[in-house]
């Protein structure tokens, strides 16, 4: 393989410049207005998180349009960092103010290799090195064109795309196979209780535990122990990859019901995030839960399935909403999440419902486990490709 260059995202891109995107109100999703692409809407790994998309009603919403060869960037807050190239597959999107666009030019590069370049621990490095001081939690457009960028020639890009392409196939394939099991979830949870009142609550399914406080002085960034925080939190799975650390030393003290597992479900219960759930894929990692974030732990084998489905629904979207406390930061407590409205059931037909819905969720993690190792090889094997190993 030949030497691999530096350059400049700036040196990359048509035209001269990055491009902010549209100062504009989110409204309701509607399929017959632009789907409204935002911060919170980008999973770290750079796909799109579809559980609550907006859209926009503007009338300059056409001159913000993403078109094949767009990248985006978070350029503010805590995601500040996160990108999204865009696909095709994804429908018409309009990317929203905090989102910073460039146009990558094929004619100097495989445009799709900097979707992978944007998710690799050079990247990342970059990131942590200009998000600090006075810029910290903001890079604008100025600073991402000076980004380094190292690439190989261009039959070498063309090479490396297509087996790293072939590896995100695989992932998508996966990615639709869950998403079938998961509306045959939500068809079994509506036709089972869609004739029902909301008279008791998903505290007879589940309790909330909180997670153990956490010193920040005890985080580091590498090390066996991973910590699950709210960031960590992304498109209704949980990212066991770039999570914090912490000694054996710490963990030592620390009772075993705050350790994660296989399958646990996971909500954010403060800031901008709140209400936000996920899944724990398939994994022998040692993860433990902090602060504010809560675990739904079961009552009856699958039980767990049942008020996680009952939280994602509409009911349970609005009920987070109107029940979390705080305006500049909304919190929620694990009794109040508890007392989200429910049918009160018989104990016959909750084992009933969770056992079917336990086969569909196991198959999930399953498969989510399989992604996060066929992403955790897709990056592995650029870096590789990178320091010229392979």
């Amino acid at each position: 393989m030949g030497e691999w260059k530096e350059y400049k995202l700036g040196d990359l891109i048509v035209g001269n410049k990055g491009c902010y995107g549209i100062a504009a109100p989110a409204v309701d999703y509607d399929r017959n207005k632009y789907t409204y692409l935002r911060i919170t809407d980008i999973n770290d790994d750079g796909t799109i998180n579809k559980s609550n998309l907006k859209s926009v009603d503007d009338k300059n919403a056409d001159n913000y349009i993403l078109y094949p060869n767009d990248i985006v960037f978070a350029r503010t807050g805590a995601s500040v960092g996160r990108s999204y190239f865009y696909e095709e597959k994804d429908g018409v999107l309009v990317y929203a103010g905090f989102l910073i666009k460039f146009s990558i030019d094929s004619k100097k590069v495989n445009p799709k290799i900097l979707k992978y370049y944007t998710h690799s621990q050079p990247y990342y490095d970059w990131i942590q090195t200009v998000d600090n001081g006075a810029t910290r939690g903001n890079i604008n457009a100025q600073i991402y064109a000076s980004m380094p960028v190292l690439l190989p020639e261009r039959k070498e890009q063309d090479k490396i795309v297509s087996i790293l392409s072939s590896l995100d196939d695989k992932i998508d394939l996966l990615y639709r196979e869950n998403k079938t099991l998961e509306a045959m979830a939500e068809t079994l949870f509506n036709k089972t209780l869609s004739e029902k009142e909301n008279n008791g609550t998903i505290e007879q399914l589940i309790s909330i535990q909180n997670g153990y406080a956490f010193k920040s002085k005890d985080f580091q960034e590498r090390g066996v122990n991973g910590v699950i925080k709210i960031k960590n939190i992304s498109g209704g799975v949980i990212d066991i990859n770039k999570t914090d650390c912490v000694g054996n030393d710490i963990i030592q003290g620390i009772s075993s019901k705050f350790k994660v597992h296989t399958g646990d479900i996971l909500i954010a219960m403060t800031g901008a995030e709140i209400g936000k759930l996920g899944i724990i894929p398939s994994t022998n990692k040692d993860l433990w839960l902090n602060q504010r974030v809560g675990m739904l732990v079961e009552r009856y084998p699958g039980a767990k399935y049942i008020a996680y489905l009952q939280l994602r629904s509409d009911y349970g979207l609005d009920y987070v909403e109107n029940t979390a406390t705080g305006s500049a930061q909304p919190n929620i407590s694990s009794s109040a999440i508890e007392n989200c409205g429910f049918p009160l059931l018989d104990v016959s037909e909750i084992k009933a419902l969770a056992y079917q819905l336990e086969g569909l969720y196991e198959k999930i993690i399953h498969n989510l486990g399989h992604i996060n190792g066929l992403k955790l090889l897709r990056n592995e094997l650029l870096l590789k490709l990178m320091n010229s190993q392979v």
